[in-house]
């Protein structure tokens, strides 16, 4: 049976139905946990996902010392782990019931967690499970994070803040961060911390040239809002691409939460900066073979295998832990709360299109999987990580008169409201290309990257700027 035969197939009426079938899971208990066994239920039932902790437990039994598992095997060991597994560090902490006589250290959040046997010896942290590598003199780092200095020269008008400093420096930073397959922010003057596809609109302020004062405070904001997005820094190496004035005011932060502080770029002039992200190219990949393009929409395009973000979850990851494409799709009754707040029609149906695990720029190979994409980023994640859920959550938002973006409330909105299609697709090579051709025909209406712009995309442009979390409107004033 292919991936497209096995998604849901009551999506033909369904923008014209006021009910949804969702695949539910139903609680039989079994060693305190909550097992999965499939049911069609009407979404007046309550969902139970919980994970079934028992194969862990027994694979953990006749261990003496420690395991480290990957993320995707302890996932699909469990079942699908929770969401707080994601995002709340408090979760790996402490004595669990799914890992009874263990405890848990190198916790590194969508790559791998290892298991200790009580009383046993900490493993050595120079055998870190997973590591990551970049091209470069040994081929390899060690950084679990990488965080790259904001510049002087940048684009004219707003941009996600990727896209808006346009320096050789920073964008020879911006590909080696990419490059590493791990995740990287941007160190603001103005901001703070950024997300890359955060939008800001250009401004002029140099931390060097601020108050000692400033430089302290922001460091503070920095560290807060790493933690913030990581769950917790402490144990993570953390390479530091800026200046002097940015690494001076984060250093001991970061130290003090645990984390190892890397700045491969101290003390290097302007030329040899860029020389050393030269020395570390990586040669482009060869071009593997072009999927068939109108095969790829038409899949996209079935609406009657679009298949409930619940059903999608169920799988276990068994169908879509490879690169691919996707589209999302809204009822009658989320394509009105998306009209009311963007104050421009939004018809039931395809909204939104994406694509996980293309090759990134340079060659390098990607990790992300269709499953990881939407269960980590849009079901289970924040806005700040993800453009669909900061689209989505902007327009909600402004629907609702909200001062802010409710995640909880946006993650149950999806559940309700939205369907989804997941193609997989081999061709990590051709697939960013692939991707530009299939937004161009099919126009969804909540992109804005790859597609023109009308109307509804400048409004929902300004929403995305009004209402992301570290959009700052303030404009510090530099003092000596």
């Amino acid at each position: 049976m292919s991936s497209a035969d096995s998604q849901g197939s009551d999506m033909a009426t369904w923008p014209s139905s006021g009910r949804n079938r969702f695949l539910l899971g139903m609680a039989e208990p079994s060693g305190g946990s909550c097992r999965f066994s499939g049911v069609l239920s009407d979404n007046s039932d309550r969902l139970c996902l919980m994970a079934d902790w028992s194969l862990l437990r027994a694979l953990l039994a006749p261990v003496t010392d420690s395991v480290t598992l990957s993320w995707e095997d302890l996932d699909a060991l469990v079942g699908g782990l929770p969401p707080s597994a994601y995002t709340h560090s408090a979760f790996w902490k402490g004595a669990r019931s799914g890992w009874p006589g263990f405890s848990t250290v190198d916790v590194r959040v969508g790559e791998s967690v290892t298991f200790l046997r009580s009383g046993a010896a900490r493993p050595s942290p120079t055998h870190r499970p997973l590591p990551r590598t970049v091209a470069g003199p040994d081929n390899s780092t060690s950084a679990d994070v990488i965080l790259i200095g904001c510049v002087k020269r940048k684009l004219p008008t707003a941009a996600p803040a990727k896209d808006l400093y346009v320096s050789p420096l920073f964008r020879k930073g911006r590909e080696y961060a990419e490059n590493a397959g791990v995740p990287w922010f941007i160190l603001s003057a103005q901001h703070d911390l950024v997300a890359p596809d955060e939008e800001l609109e250009p401004y002029d302020l140099r931390l060097g040239a601020t108050s000692q004062q400033y430089r302290r405070e922001w460091g503070g904001r920095v560290v807060e809002a790493l933690r913030e997005a990581l769950g917790s820094i402490d144990g993570l190496s953390i390479e530091v691409h800026a200046g002097s004035a940015y690494v001076d005011a984060i250093r001991e932060g970061l130290r003090s939460g645990g984390a190892t502080v890397v700045e491969p770029l101290a003390g290097l002039g302007l030329g040899p900066r860029l020389a050393w992200y030269g020395d570390r190219a990586i040669a482009p990949a060869p071009s593997a073979p072009r999927p068939d393009l109108d095969d790829l929409i038409a899949r996209l395009l079935r609406a009657d295998k679009a298949i409930s973000p619940e059903e999608f979850l169920a799988t276990g990851a068994t169908l879509f832990r490879s690169p691919g494409l996707y589209s999302w799709w809204v009822d009658v009754e989320g394509a009105a709360d998306l009209e009311t707040g963007l104050r421009h029609p939004v018809e039931p149906g395809l909204i939104y299109a994406g694509l996980a695990g293309a090759t990134r720029s340079g060659g390098r190979k990607s990790k992300n999987t269709l499953w990881g994409r939407i269960k980590t980023m849009h079901l289970g994640g924040r806005h700040e990580f993800s453009t669909f859920r900061l689209s989505l959550g902007s327009v909600l938002a402004e629907s609702r008169g909200d001062q802010e973006i409710d995640e909880p409330g946006l993650t149950a909105w999806m559940h309700e409201h939205l369907r989804l299609i997941a193609v997989p697709v081999n061709a990590a090579d051709t697939l960013g290309d692939v991707e530009t051709e299939v937004l161009q025909q099919l126009d969804p209406p909540l992109n804005l990257d790859k597609v023109a712009r009308n109307a509804l995309r400048i409004e929902l442009s300004a929403l995305r700027k009004r209402y992301g979390r570290k959009r700052r409107t303030a404009t510090a004033t530099p003092t000596d």
